[in-house]
């Protein structure tokens, strides 16, 4: 596997978004919060609804011109921590074998699969003229390796199971993929991304009309974005994630007795399309496939650290939404992608054979999370199964937060105060920073209350002896 072509496909917002140069989604995504909700900061980045498996027109093409280095964020749906540090996680393969794949990831699944395919192709050929200078003595001809991260793990097993993929590859890698979905689409997609909707709850606690109104708005704007782009549709759970008040059984999204509210059907449609596509070409491999195995290796990167939406849930009558923290609706996952979603239990028959880390979605395709493993697995060494360390740091935040007024955060782990824990929030436009002063708690917890302006921020708390981080993306909007 060594001498293997690895292409990199990036996540949800793991590419950047330009046109003539410009950073635009980034530029967008700072409007929208300096200057208050509104879908006119968006309009450079929407796409027409309808647009289905179908490229944009022109007017709405954006060019995917390199790969994310710097965190960023949708607000309530997921974050990216960028990936600076790729190529030493996958143990520095030779320039020529190493191909990053960014694309468009407002767009179809489908379609940026069929890029993929065209990509891979031209890159396999490239490097198969090029190997022998820098493997000579490799075992056989080379395949593919891809790594993926986050939904482009959707992209990577749809251009090898339904796209002709799977006859030059030897290996799928899937980083926090959610293979059935993540609940939290569900909310994004019907209002709800951003915070409780009741009246008098903005969503980070109780700051009264002004505020809860502000982030009724911002969801609302964030929806209509939302809705355009077939890539969020195909994330929406394909798993029971729907819990009825009254009732014992959850149920999925295509449950026609209890449909989810302002929730398009079509969206539903297109996301259990998607994912039966993709079994239905599975299914009939299988039936080829020597002993039923696939003819490539898959291995799954999962996280279980963080309190994760599981379930949306419904009123007994089936007309109103009930808030995301109520019992039994949060489980364990990595924060956005729930640990059970994450495993491609299409290809992994033994969770064992899984890759647990405790890493955040946004980092899973770090240094912190993965260690040396990606590289190991290049040289057919053998990976653990745990990647969780027992001196973990988790730091606590809220995803999004209004400007100007507090929130507390909080670093939790093992003998924190002789640790020396240090922490900064940096603005990621103006790359202005703050220290973080914490205050311990009686329960070996360290706190603080923070505020500021609007904007993404990064949170990044660090301790010693043992040496660890964690950071977070929170979203401060104006209220």
């Amino acid at each position: 596997m060594e001498h293997d072509l690895v292409v990199f496909v990036p996540g949800f917002l793991g590419s950047r978004l330009t046109r003539d140069g410009r950073d635009v989604w980034s530029e967008c995504g700072d409007a929208l919060l300096r200057s208050g909700p509104s879908a006119r900061a968006l309009e450079a980045v929407a796409l027409p609804s309808g647009l289905g498996d179908e490229p944009p027109e022109d007017r709405f093409r954006l060019v995917a011109d390199g790969l994310l280095t710097a965190p960023d964020s949708l607000p309530g749906l997921l974050s990216c921590a960028g990936y600076p540090d790729l190529r030493a996680v996958l143990g520095d393969p030779v320039e020529d074998q190493y191909v990053p794949f960014p694309y468009d990831w407002r767009l179809s699944h489908r379609l940026v699969a069929e890029e993929l395919a065209v990509r891979v192709e031209r890159e396999l050929t490239r490097w198969t003229e090029q190997v022998a200078r820098h493997y000579p003595d490799r075992p056989d001809d080379p395949k593919v390796v891809l790594v993926c991260h986050s939904t482009g793990g959707l992209v990577g097993r749809y251009y090898l199971e339904c796209l002709g993929g799977r006859e030059t590859a030897r290996a799928l890698v899937t980083l926090g993929t959610p293979h059935q979905g993540a609940a939290q689409a569900v909310r994004l997609l019907t209002g709800h991304g951003i915070g409780d909707q009741r009246a008098g709850n903005g969503g980070t606690g109780d700051h009264g009309t002004a505020s809860s109104a502000a982030t009724r708005r911002l969801n609302e704007v964030l929806r209509d974005f939302a809705l355009a782009l077939p890539s969020v549709a195909q994330m929406l759970p394909v798993y029971d994630a729907v819990r009825v008040a009254g009732k014992s059984r959850r149920r999925t999204l295509a449950d026609r007795r209890y449909p989810v509210p302002d929730l398009p059907t079509a969206l539903v449609e297109d996301a259990f399309s998607f994912h039966r596509r993709f079994l239905e070409a599975r299914e009939a491999h299988r039936r080829t496939d020597a002993g039923g195995r696939l003819p490539y290796q898959v291995y799954c990167v999962g996280s279980t650290a963080y309190e994760t939406v599981l379930t949306v849930g419904l009123s007994a009558d089936g007309l109103r939404h009930e808030t995301a923290d109520a019992a039994g609706h949060l489980g364990a996952g990595d924060g956005t992608v729930p640990r059970d979603s994450a495993v491609a239990d299409w290809a992994v028959q033994d969770e064992a054979e899984m890759l647990w880390t405790d890493g955040r979605h946004a980092d899973l395709a770090g240094a912190a999370a993965l260690g040396g493993k990606l590289a190991a697995l290049r040289k057919g060494l053998p990976v653990t199964g745990m990647l969780a360390g027992d001196e973990k740091i988790i730091l606590h935040a809220p995803a999004e937060a209004v400007a100007g007024l507090p929130f507390e955060v909080a670093v939790l782990g093992v003998g924190l105060r002789e640790r020396n824990v240090r922490a900064v929030m940096r603005h990621l436009a103006s790359r202005t920073e703050q220290p973080v002063l914490f205050d311990p708690d009686a329960s070996g917890r360290l706190r603080a209350h923070l505020e500021a302006g609007p904007g993404r921020w990064l949170l990044e708390a660090v301790a010693e002896d043992p040496d660890d981080v964690d950071r977070k993306v929170v979203t401060l909007y104006a209220g």
